[in-house]
């Protein structure tokens, strides 16, 4: 069996590459282990390199920044069986802005939109941090502000298996793979500039179990499937601020802690067969360039 596993930054994004690697090198190591063919793109143009590729594969998974990975994974979709979150749900996860409303709407708590006091403005396509800022003004365009939140920064990785037959009975399908909770390194520099810096996996805060159900019930809301990782804030409430609907540099940490293979669970997963548990042992620190280091 071949697998195509196309990684964007490597060749076309030096600012994110690390991270990049970092992802791409878990995912290669693993999917060989499993005893798969893995091929990866050239460095000529990304979305020519996945239409000749593809085809040739018997799966695969992009691996991109938020704002262009559904336009690649629908190329992927066209031509081989997709391990990843849908197209048209990545698009709507990349929309900051119409994501939120959404997760407002249906009860989830997410910071409030233009308010007065400190923000944190950012754009509305992004990717992890990139752009991100805490200010008192007004957005650029093709940003919003949303309510500064202070409090504890973590993730929850997820694994969500794909419902066969019902592209709508996401509620109705098997439970989510729970990977981790992940505690992440957000700083935030003298000029407001936020930065991601790793994090530590897997972790247990006291309010463990709402910071998991916040993330299951948004992904559920956005239709998600896959590997996804979301981005949480605690404070009053478990905020969620962002919803990731691909591979996460937490990843890193994951796999060093984890017994099963993360190749193993997602193509599982996409046939709507991914595990109950996955078992992880000790714990790990992780940074974004791959760095890995055993608590």
């Amino acid at each position: 069996m071949k697998v195509l596993l196309a990684e964007y930054t490597i060749a076309h994004d030096p600012s994110l590459s690390g991270e990049g690697a970092a992802m791409l090198s878990i995912l290669k190591a693993s999917f060989e282990q499993c005893g798969y063919d893995v091929v990866t793109p050239g460095d000529g143009d990304f979305a020519d390199e996945i239409a000749r590729i593809a085809p040739t594969c018997d799966m695969g998974l992009v691996i991109a920044p938020d704002y262009l990975l559904s336009k690649y994974t629908f190329l992927l979709e066209q031509a081989t069986h997709n391990l990843g979150c849908g197209f048209m749900t990545i698009a709507l996860c990349a929309n900051k802005v119409q994501s939120k409303k959404i997760l407002l709407d249906n009860g989830i708590a997410v910071p409030a939109m233009n308010p007065p006091g400190k923000q944190v403005i950012k754009p509305i396509k992004g990717c992890g941090t990139c752009g991100v800022r805490v200010a008192m003004g007004i957005p650029d365009e093709g940003e919003f502000a949303e309510a500064f939140i202070d409090g504890e920064h973590y993730s929850v990785s997820l694994v969500i298996n794909r419902v066969i037959g019902d592209a709508c009975a996401y509620y109705s399908g098997k439970p989510p793979v729970i990977l981790a909770v992940n505690r992440q390194d957000i700083r935030i520099d003298d000029h407001g500039v936020f930065s991601y810096h790793g994090g530590e996996t897997p972790v247990h805060p006291a309010r463990e179990a709402e910071i998991i159900a916040a993330a299951v019930k948004a992904t559920n809301l956005l239709g998600c499937q896959g590997y996804c990782g979301v981005d949480v804030v605690v404070s009053d409430k478990v905020y969620v601020v962002d919803v990731n609907p691909r591979i996460t540099t937490s990843l890193v940490g994951i796999a060093a802690c984890m017994q099963e293979e993360i190749a193993d669970i997602l193509v599982a997963a996409s046939k709507g067969q991914g595990p109950k548990e996955v078992h992880l042992t000790g714990r790990a620190r992780f940074d974004t360039h791959g760095k890995v280091t055993r608590i």
